[in-house]
């Protein structure tokens, strides 16, 4: 009897704790939805259909908000008329409903850049029912990097086809993080000149670093015309987002504030952040107000009125005081009153404050021992910070903190730093990993989201984890994979299947802990000491080629679904290269070693040659051309005069990143222009330099070598104004087709095989490091 109690016991303490983690989830995210009308909501997600399949095509679908269903949730019906009903909770749901409708009916998908889809002018719509609910009340996106990563030039046209695609996904959750506006009449109204305001904000291109407090001023001025025109941008983009029924999360005062507050608030307490990846002054630092301070208090309270009173809100803001920089003081005490501080600073305007945190700082765990990890966490009342696992995919968070000390948080798949290219991921840890952590005991996961510093590559990935979100079961990968190319490219071949095959057992097939980021030696400034790695076998990226160019045929000419192939072919094409050149640095530092010179000339001239094809197969390519992001800067730029600045803004952040190499290659890319304009002449200068060395007999003088690249290429790319080609050059196929014709060639050359006996090594314990220089 006593056992049967303790188990009737056990059962009604897990009850009820499963339907409090789902309250917990539901409660929240109906505490920040937007109050947007079920009748708006309606017309947005018709004008939504109607931008995704035509006019003609739309006339088939009507929708419908009701908010008596379960939250997240949608049923789709055929009418006696023969058209298709998408009922959903709110707009979101129905467009998540349009989504499967598209996908799983009609075996049609899209991606971030085809999100218009033609349907066949006798297209008859298929008896269908379905219902769906998700398991997630929240859906997450967006990275507070991926703004000035990513976002950084965009218009509203860019954005209107951009929160299609998000609310299609399930996507109910975002950041609106322009407050540059706002920030100008606070630091006004508090005594600061123009000039001083002018001196703390960074260009466009670094914007997102200055939130966070960690640079000022670089690549400014900022030109005050841009701050309005930006504040009305996202003030579309909020109208946008909360008519499909999104909510959104506004900035909130962090603690940093411009260094001339000292001038004008000489006796608060202020102190210097850290120095931030060795930014010099005047670049580098802001102040921080101490949390007991009351200026504290008056600041937060002044910047988040005005925010609210431009911008509206959901009862949701973001802050982020400890983005890489560390607490003053490492003690409980000082971290739980500064997170009460913050959180105070935000109730005291909206009484239904919640506060979203990114849980990526606690990574230094070297610093962010647990006892400070649970202090600053439950400083807050439980339920009131939304806290995201920035990294759940490699390094989760919410089992050493607990399950974030019981506060909610989201599941969050990271997997881009800087937007760089390059064919990677941990597919098989996320439907997993998503479940894992659902299930967990005494779990407060109530989301799951994408928070990656940049888009345009590895799209798998994303929408493996937006739909595992959704699910209730785990999908199952070989599965999920073979359905994605045939909706991916709309034709049912077996070749483009073996390809994603191929590619999930390959690229996407990383478990470990090593950091995937930057692993480009071709990107990377030319050294002896880098050391390359994979961690799945090449010749599967090789086959996946092979069969990519046999598919041509299949996929129509006159079509989008060809334009995501031919993007997809340039996308394979250029990681083989890649990895070529990887294959031929290692065989030449071997042959430096060995002193000789043949063989590294040889090589050399191997390495060159891959650079030039690397330049052919991007510039074929519409989404891989630097003078699209070029040009789309100086679009930006509010006046003629002011386009310099603009385009230095892009150049710098894609290179130098810094006055002087502070975040080198960081947010790189593998670009036509890039590619023959910058990296090419760098590893030019430097396989001179090595050859010359063993020619002579000498040593190779790295020092000589960084001083000259630095000042000859480097910093100079920019404040180059070359322009570059916007348009594609050439056939993709037939410019892929000869390259692979030509390494294939050189593949069964015994002289190359030679030269490619050292593998390329998996470099788990052996490192140079991201500074070796």
């Amino acid at each position: 009897m006593v056992g049967r109690i303790k188990l009737c016991a056990l059962l009604t303490f897990v009850y009820f704790l499963t339907l409090a983690k789902c309250d917990l989830g539901t409660d929240l995210a109906a505490r920040i939805a937007p109050d947007t009308s079920p009748d708006v909501q309606e017309d947005a997600a018709k004008q939504l259909i109607q931008r995704v399949i035509g006019l003609r095509a739309s006339q088939w679908f009507q929708v419908e908000v009701n908010k008596i269903l379960d939250p997240s949730s949608y049923q789709i019906t055929r009418l006696d008329n023969g058209k298709v009903l998408i009922t959903g909770s709110n707009g979101v749901s129905v467009c998540k409903g349009f989504h499967y409708y598209l996908k799983y009916v009609l075996k049609k998908d899209f991606d971030w850049y085809k999100t218009h889809i033609e349907l066949p002018e006798d297209w008859d719509p298929p008896n269908v029912t379905h219902r769906s609910k998700s398991s997630s009340p929240l859906i997450y996106y967006q990275n507070p990097c991926i703004w000035s990563y990513s976002f950084v030039w965009w218009q509203f046209d860019e954005w209107r086809r951009h929160i299609d695609w998000m609310a299609m996904m399930g996507i109910n959750l975002v950041i609106a993080p322009n407050q540059e506006a706002i920030w100008q009449d606070v630091y006004t109204e508090l005594g600061l000149t123009p000039q001083e305001i002018e001196a703390h904000f960074a260009g466009p291109a670094f914007q997102a670093w200055q939130r966070m407090g960690n640079l000022r001023s670089w690549g400014g001025p900022l030109p005050p015309a841009h701050r309005q025109l930006q504040q009305l941008l996202q003030q579309r983009i909020l109208a946008a987002q909360r008519e499909l029924g999104m909510s959104v999360a506004l900035p909130a005062f962090g603690g940093y504030v411009p260094t001339a507050m000292r001038r004008v608030f000489p006796n608060a307490s202020l102190t210097q952040s850290d120095r931030w990846n060795d930014f010099p002054d005047p670049y580098c630092c802001v102040l921080f107000v101490e949390p007991q301070d009351p200026l504290f208090q008056q600041v937060g309270a002044m910047f988040l009125r005005r925010v609210i009173q431009v911008y509206g809100s959901n009862h949701i803001y973001f802050s982020d005081p400890f983005n890489e920089m560390m607490p003053r003081v490492p003690e409980p005490n000082y971290v739980r009153y500064t997170a009460k501080a913050i959180y105070n600073s935000m109730q005291v305007v909206d009484a239904d404050a919640v506060w979203l945190l990114q849980g990526w700082m606690f990574l230094k765990s070297v610093y962010w021992t647990n006892d400070l990890i649970e202090a600053y966490l439950t400083a807050v009342p439980r339920g009131r910070i939304l806290a995201l696992d920035l990294q759940s995919e490699q390094f989760p968070q919410y089992e050493r903190t607990h399950s974030y000390y019981g506060q909610p948080f989201v599941w969050c798949m990271l997997n881009n730093f800087g937007g760089n290219l390059g064919l990677f991921g941990s597919a098989q840890l996320i439907p997993s990993g998503i479940i894992a952590a659902r299930s967990m005991p005494n779990s407060s996961m109530v989301g799951v989201g994408i928070t990656p510093e940049g888009i345009g590559q590895n799209y798998a990935l994303f929408a493996l984890t937006l739909e595992q979100g959704w699910s209730q079961d785990e999908l199952q990968l070989e599965e999920w994979f073979e359905y994605f190319a045939l909706t991916r490219y709309g034709v049912n071949d077996t070749r483009l299947t073996q390809v994603w095959q191929l590619l999930r057992n390959s690229v996407y097939a990383f478990q470990g802990r090593e950091r995937m980021r930057g692993k480009y030696t071709l990107n990377k400034r030319p050294s002896l000491h880098h050391y390359p790695w994979v961690w799945y076998n090449v010749t599967m990226v090789y086959e996946a080629w092979r069969l990519m160019l046999e598919a041509k045929d299949t996929v129509p000419l006159n079509d989008n679904r060809r334009a995501i192939y031919e993007h997809d072919l340039v996308d394979i094409t250029r990681q083989y290269l890649q990895l070529s050149f990887d294959r031929f640095y290692v065989n030449l530092k071997s042959a430096y070693r060995s002193k000789q010179l043949n063989r590294v000339e040889y090589l050399a001239g191997k390495l060159l040659e891959l650079f030039a094809d690397m330049e052919r197969i991007l510039a074929s390519g519409e989404h891989y051309l630097l003078g699209n992001w070029l040009e789309a800067a100086k679009r930006l730029a509010p006046s003629e005069e002011q386009r310099p600045i603009y385009e230095f803004n892009a150049r710098n952040q894609l290179t130098s990143w810094g006055p002087n190499y502070q975040v080198p290659d960081y947010a790189t890319k593998q670009w036509s222009g890039l590619m023959s304009d910058y990296f090419q002449p760098r590893w030019n200068m430097f396989l001179e330099a090595v050859t010359q060395a063993l020619r002579t007999h000498t040593s190779f003088n790295y020092s000589e070598f960084k001083q000259r690249v630095e000042n000859e290429i480097e910093l100079p790319f920019g404040n180059h104004t070359k322009a570059y080609p916007t348009s594609p050059v050439g056939s993709t196929w037939n410019i892929s087709h000869d390259i692979y014709e030509k390494w294939n060639a050189y593949a069964r050359d015994t002289l190359f095989l030679n030269y490619c006996q050292i593998a390329v090594k998996v470099a788990q314990s052996q490192k140079s490091g991201e500074n070796e220089w």
